[in-house]
């Protein structure tokens, strides 16, 4: 079980997890964007392979990201629900820690950094 936190530090916490998730969401776009120019500029069958290889990625992240997102709506519901059964001093109450959805943005931000570099790694090599 998870140590109790303040629920207003969760709450900001899901805020700042959903805003890193809407930016991984717009890098996706920027990622897929260079994608495509590289594409529409090389046509050999070796880099078509590796820019579907990379396409697949980004739509993996994208779903990834998408999943995140609910797991913390799910969590930021859970925080409006207690606040809502007593709302008398919220700002000093604690419930249990919402460890998994932080480990899992986490973890989604290393992997997605990863691929990012390497995916600019590639471009940077055909472009």
């Amino acid at each position: 079980m998870s140590k109790p936190a303040p629920i207003y530090q969760q709450h900001e916490e899901n805020r700042e997890f959903t805003s890193k998730l809407n930016f991984y969401k717009d890098e996706i776009k920027i990622l897929e964007g260079r994608l495509g120019e590289l594409a529409s500029k090389n046509s050999k069958n070796d880099i078509l392979g590796e820019l579907e290889k990379y396409q697949n990625q980004l739509i993996i992240q994208r779903n990834n990201i998408d999943e995140i997102a609910h797991k913390v709506k799910i969590n930021e519901d859970a925080l409006v629900k207690e606040i809502e059964k007593n709302p008398v001093a919220v700002d000093h109450r604690h419930v249990p820690y919402h460890g998994a959805e932080k480990e899992l943005v986490e973890g989604f931000e290393s992997n997605f950094n990863s691929l990012r570099s390497d995916l600019n790694g590639f471009i940077s090599k055909w472009m």
